[in-house]
C-alpha cells in the first residue's frame, strides 16, 4: 500500500447507481484523490485484487455479488481499508459487514462531506501505528499470561494459538493493551482508534468489542474476560491479578 500521507491516495468507488458514483467522485477528487469506479461486485473484486487501492467505498446492495461477499472474498487476500455504504435500517447487515472485515460504514442517504471526513480518518490510520496518539513509545511486543501481541508482525496469540482479527479489531485490542487497567470512554476510542472527531456511532465500538471477545473466547475465556465493560463509561483491558 502506498504511503497516503505523502502521495495521492487511490480509491475505488463501488455502487450500482451512477449518480452516487459521480457525486462521490466529485467530492473525493476535490481532495486530490485518484478515483476508479465499479458498478457491480464481481468487477469490483477483480479490480481490488488487481490494484493496490488505499481505500474502497463499497455499496452493500449490489447486483450479483453483494458488498458482504466482496469484502469476505477480498479479506482472504488483502487488508485494504473498506467503508461500506448501507441504507438506513440495514443494521444487521452492518454488523455482518464488521464480521467479515469492513472497517467503517456510512448510512444512506449520506452527506458527501461526512464521507470525505471518514475517508480521511481511515487513511490517516492506514499505517500500522498511525492511530497511536499517546506519548508512550510503541511496544513491539505485549505479553500477558493468556495473550501475546506481536506488533511488528501484527500477530495476536491466545494460548500460543494465532487468532485472525480484522485490521480494526487488531487496532482496538492493541490500543487497549498499550494502557492496561486504564478506562477509555467510547468517545475516546472513536477519536484515537477510529480518528472520529465529529462523526461516529458509539455502537461501532460496542460491535467491535463484542467480536473481539468472541474471537478471544474461542481459545481462552480468561483472555476474553480481560476486556472489561465499565458500565456507563467505556472499556478497559484488565490484567489478571
Amino acid at each position: 500500500m502506498s504511503n497516503v500521507q505523502n502521495e495521492e491516495a487511490k480509491i475505488l468507488v463501488v455502487d450500482d447507481e451512477e449518480r452516487i458514483r459521480r457525486l462521490l467522485r466529485m467530492y473525493l477528487e476535490r481532495e486530490n484523490y485518484a478515483i476508479d469506479e465499479a458498478e457491480d461486485g464481481e468487477s469490483a473484486l477483480q479490480m481490488a485484487l488487481d490494484n493496490d487501492y488505499d481505500l474502497i467505498l463499497l455499496d452493500l446492495m449490489l447486483p450479483g455479488m453483494d458488498g458482504i461477499e466482496v469484502c469476505e472474498a477480498l479479506r482472504l487476500k488483502k487488508s485494504t481499508p473498506i467503508i461500506m455504504l448501507t441504507a438506513r435500517g440495514e443494521e444487521a447487515n452492518r454488523v455482518q459487514g464488521f464480521e467479515v472485515g469492513t472497517d467503517d460504514y456510512v448510512i444512506k442517504p449520506f452527506s458527501p462531506r461526512e464521507v470525505v471526513y471518514r475517508v480521511k480518518a481511515l487513511l490517516r490510520r492506514s499505517s500500522a501505528t498511525a492511530f497511536l496518539n499517546t506519548e508512550m513509545s510503541t511496544k513491539s511486543e505485549i505479553v500477558f499470561s493468556q495473550l501475546t501481541i506481536n506488533h511488528d508482525a501484527h500477530q495476536v496469540l491466545v494460548n500460543d494459538v494465532e487468532i485472525n482479527l480484522t485490521p480494526k479489531e487488531y487496532d482496538l485490542l492493541y490500543y487497549l493493551a498499550q494502557s492496561p487497567d486504564k478506562v477509555f470512554t467510547r468517545e475516546q476510542l472513536l477519536k484515537d482508534v477510529w480518528h472520529y472527531e465529529f462523526f461516529g456511532d458509539l455502537r461501532t465500538v460496542d460491535t467491535h468489542i463484542k467480536r473481539l471477545r468472541e474471537k478471544l473466547n474461542r481459545h481462552s475465556p480468561e483472555a476474553a474476560n480481560m476486556i472489561k465493560t465499565i458500565w456507563g463509561i467505556g472499556y478497559k483491558l484488565e490484567v489478571p491479578k
